[in-house]
Protein backbone atom coordinates (compact mmCIF):
# COMPACT_ATOMS: atom_id res chain seq x y z
CA UNK A 1 0.00 0.00 0.00
CA UNK A 2 2.80 2.37 0.86
CA UNK A 3 4.54 1.48 -2.40
CA UNK A 4 1.43 2.33 -4.42
CA UNK A 5 1.02 5.68 -2.65
CA UNK A 6 4.62 6.48 -3.38
CA UNK A 7 4.13 5.67 -7.11
CA UNK A 8 1.03 7.90 -7.26
CA UNK A 9 2.90 10.80 -5.61
CA UNK A 10 5.88 10.40 -7.97
CA UNK A 11 3.53 10.23 -10.97
CA UNK A 12 1.78 13.43 -9.90
CA UNK A 13 5.11 15.21 -9.41
CA UNK A 14 6.34 14.08 -12.84
CA UNK A 15 3.14 15.27 -14.50
CA UNK A 16 3.39 18.63 -12.74
CA UNK A 17 7.04 18.97 -13.86
CA UNK A 18 6.11 18.22 -17.47
CA UNK A 19 3.33 20.78 -17.59
CA UNK A 20 3.28 22.60 -20.94
CA UNK A 21 2.58 25.92 -19.24
CA UNK A 22 5.80 27.77 -18.38
CA UNK A 23 5.85 29.21 -14.91
CA UNK A 24 6.68 32.88 -14.29
CA UNK A 25 7.76 33.51 -17.93
CA UNK A 26 7.36 36.94 -19.51
CA UNK A 27 4.81 37.26 -22.32
CA UNK A 28 6.29 36.97 -25.81
CA UNK A 29 7.22 40.38 -27.26
CA UNK A 30 6.21 41.14 -30.83
CA UNK A 31 9.11 42.51 -32.89
CA UNK A 32 8.71 46.25 -33.42
CA UNK A 33 8.53 47.32 -37.07
CA UNK A 34 11.64 49.17 -38.22
CA UNK A 35 11.27 52.88 -38.81
CA UNK A 36 11.79 53.71 -42.50
CA UNK A 37 15.37 54.72 -43.21
CA UNK A 38 15.86 58.06 -44.93
CA UNK A 39 19.02 59.65 -46.31
CA UNK A 40 19.99 62.96 -47.84
CA UNK A 41 20.95 62.85 -51.50
CA UNK A 42 24.69 63.09 -50.95
CA UNK A 43 24.70 60.18 -48.48
CA UNK A 44 22.63 58.01 -50.82
CA UNK A 45 24.82 59.05 -53.76
CA UNK A 46 27.95 57.72 -52.02
CA UNK A 47 26.29 54.31 -51.63
CA UNK A 48 25.11 53.96 -55.22
CA UNK A 49 28.37 55.41 -56.57
CA UNK A 50 30.41 52.68 -54.85
CA UNK A 51 28.14 50.04 -56.41
CA UNK A 52 28.41 51.64 -59.86
CA UNK A 53 32.22 51.69 -59.66
CA UNK A 54 32.07 47.96 -58.95
CA UNK A 55 30.24 47.56 -62.28
CA UNK A 56 32.57 49.85 -64.29
CA UNK A 57 35.74 51.58 -63.08
CA UNK A 58 34.99 54.62 -65.27
CA UNK A 59 31.32 54.94 -64.24
CA UNK A 60 30.20 58.55 -63.82
CA UNK A 61 26.85 59.84 -62.64
CA UNK A 62 24.51 61.81 -64.86
CA UNK A 63 21.48 62.01 -62.53
CA UNK A 64 20.37 61.38 -58.97
CA UNK A 65 16.66 61.37 -58.18
CA UNK A 66 14.57 60.68 -55.09
CA UNK A 67 11.23 58.88 -54.95
CA UNK A 68 8.18 59.78 -52.92
CA UNK A 69 6.83 56.85 -50.89
CA UNK A 70 4.01 56.43 -48.38
CA UNK A 71 6.63 56.45 -45.60
CA UNK A 72 8.80 59.26 -46.94
CA UNK A 73 7.47 62.48 -48.45
CA UNK A 74 10.87 64.11 -49.05
CA UNK A 75 10.75 66.69 -46.27
CA UNK A 76 14.02 68.24 -45.03
CA UNK A 77 15.96 66.99 -48.05
CA UNK A 78 15.68 63.32 -47.09
CA UNK A 79 14.08 60.40 -48.91
CA UNK A 80 13.60 56.68 -48.38
CA UNK A 81 14.43 55.83 -52.02
CA UNK A 82 17.14 57.30 -54.27
CA UNK A 83 18.03 56.34 -57.86
CA UNK A 84 21.52 57.00 -59.18
CA UNK A 85 22.05 56.85 -62.95
CA UNK A 86 25.54 56.12 -64.25
CA UNK A 87 27.28 55.94 -67.62
CA UNK A 88 30.41 54.04 -68.60
CA UNK A 89 32.13 55.43 -71.73
CA UNK A 90 34.35 52.33 -72.03
CA UNK A 91 31.34 49.99 -72.02
CA UNK A 92 29.11 52.42 -73.94
CA UNK A 93 26.42 51.63 -71.43
CA UNK A 94 24.33 53.16 -68.66
CA UNK A 95 23.15 51.45 -65.51
CA UNK A 96 20.91 52.70 -62.69
CA UNK A 97 21.34 51.80 -59.02
CA UNK A 98 18.64 52.23 -56.38
CA UNK A 99 19.20 52.78 -52.67
CA UNK A 100 16.22 51.75 -50.53
CA UNK A 101 15.73 50.12 -47.12
CA UNK A 102 19.43 50.40 -46.39
CA UNK A 103 20.50 48.38 -49.46
CA UNK A 104 21.55 49.03 -53.06
CA UNK A 105 20.04 47.21 -56.06
CA UNK A 106 21.28 47.40 -59.66
CA UNK A 107 18.97 48.11 -62.58
CA UNK A 108 19.06 47.17 -66.26
CA UNK A 109 21.97 48.11 -68.53
CA UNK A 110 21.13 50.35 -71.48
CA UNK A 111 23.13 51.86 -74.35
CA UNK A 112 25.03 55.13 -73.87
CA UNK A 113 25.91 57.95 -76.24
CA UNK A 114 28.16 60.76 -74.94
CA UNK A 115 26.39 63.19 -77.29
CA UNK A 116 22.99 62.67 -75.63
CA UNK A 117 22.29 65.79 -73.56
CA UNK A 118 20.02 63.92 -71.13
CA UNK A 119 22.93 61.71 -70.04
CA UNK A 120 25.63 64.35 -69.58
CA UNK A 121 27.91 63.04 -66.83
CA UNK A 122 29.28 65.20 -64.03
CA UNK A 123 32.29 65.14 -61.75
CA UNK A 124 31.32 64.30 -58.15
CA UNK A 125 33.68 67.05 -56.95
CA UNK A 126 30.92 69.53 -57.92
CA UNK A 127 28.52 67.97 -55.39
CA UNK A 128 29.39 70.07 -52.34
CA UNK A 129 25.90 70.99 -51.09
CA UNK A 130 23.47 68.30 -49.99
CA UNK A 131 19.74 67.99 -50.66
CA UNK A 132 18.88 69.22 -47.15
CA UNK A 133 20.62 72.51 -47.96
CA UNK A 134 18.77 72.67 -51.31
CA UNK A 135 15.46 72.16 -49.47
CA UNK A 136 16.35 74.92 -47.01
CA UNK A 137 17.03 77.34 -49.90
CA UNK A 138 13.86 76.29 -51.76
CA UNK A 139 11.79 76.91 -48.62
CA UNK A 140 13.02 80.54 -48.62
CA UNK A 141 11.96 80.98 -52.25
CA UNK A 142 8.32 79.92 -52.12
CA UNK A 143 8.48 76.44 -50.61
CA UNK A 144 7.46 77.70 -47.19
CA UNK A 145 4.22 79.08 -48.66
CA UNK A 146 3.44 75.75 -50.38
CA UNK A 147 4.06 73.70 -47.23
CA UNK A 148 2.19 76.18 -45.03
CA UNK A 149 -0.87 75.88 -47.27
CA UNK A 150 -0.59 72.08 -47.52
CA UNK A 151 1.85 70.46 -45.05
CA UNK A 152 1.42 67.06 -46.76
CA UNK A 153 2.80 68.30 -50.08
CA UNK A 154 5.44 65.74 -51.17
CA UNK A 155 8.86 66.98 -52.27
CA UNK A 156 11.32 65.18 -54.51
CA UNK A 157 14.81 66.02 -55.75
CA UNK A 158 16.66 65.71 -59.04
CA UNK A 159 20.38 66.37 -59.36
CA UNK A 160 21.83 66.82 -62.84
CA UNK A 161 24.30 68.80 -64.91
CA UNK A 162 23.23 71.91 -66.82
CA UNK A 163 25.12 72.09 -70.12
CA UNK A 164 24.08 75.69 -70.94
CA UNK A 165 25.38 77.07 -67.64
CA UNK A 166 28.02 74.41 -66.82
CA UNK A 167 26.81 73.83 -63.27
CA UNK A 168 25.46 71.00 -61.15
CA UNK A 169 21.88 71.72 -60.07
CA UNK A 170 19.52 70.46 -57.41
CA UNK A 171 15.92 70.71 -58.64
CA UNK A 172 13.63 70.80 -55.58
CA UNK A 173 10.15 69.86 -56.79
CA UNK A 174 7.01 70.33 -54.70
CA UNK A 175 4.38 67.85 -55.91
CA UNK A 176 4.24 64.36 -57.39
CA UNK A 177 5.56 65.17 -60.87
CA UNK A 178 7.83 67.60 -62.66
CA UNK A 179 5.16 68.80 -65.09
CA UNK A 180 2.31 69.42 -62.63
CA UNK A 181 4.46 70.57 -59.69
CA UNK A 182 3.23 73.33 -57.39
CA UNK A 183 6.75 74.76 -57.31
CA UNK A 184 10.17 73.94 -58.76
CA UNK A 185 13.28 75.60 -57.40
CA UNK A 186 16.80 75.29 -58.85
CA UNK A 187 19.72 75.44 -56.40
CA UNK A 188 23.45 75.34 -57.24
CA UNK A 189 24.78 72.02 -55.90
CA UNK A 190 28.32 73.43 -55.53
CA UNK A 191 27.63 76.74 -53.78
CA UNK A 192 24.16 76.22 -52.32
CA UNK A 193 22.99 79.47 -53.93
CA UNK A 194 19.48 80.00 -55.25
CA UNK A 195 19.42 79.99 -59.07
CA UNK A 196 15.76 80.47 -60.05
CA UNK A 197 12.18 79.33 -59.71
CA UNK A 198 11.71 77.04 -62.72
CA UNK A 199 8.69 77.43 -64.96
Amino acid sequence: MRKQSMIVVISILLLAGCSSQPSNSAPAQKPQPKAPQELTGRSAFQKVYIAARGWARDAQAYRLQSDITSDSKGKDGKAGVWHGYFASPSQRATKPYTWANGGVDPGTIDSYSPTNSSTTVFDIAFLKQDSDKAYEVAQKHGGDKVTAKNPDTPVFYILDWSQPTSELIWHVIYGTGREDAKLRVAVNASTGEFIRVEK
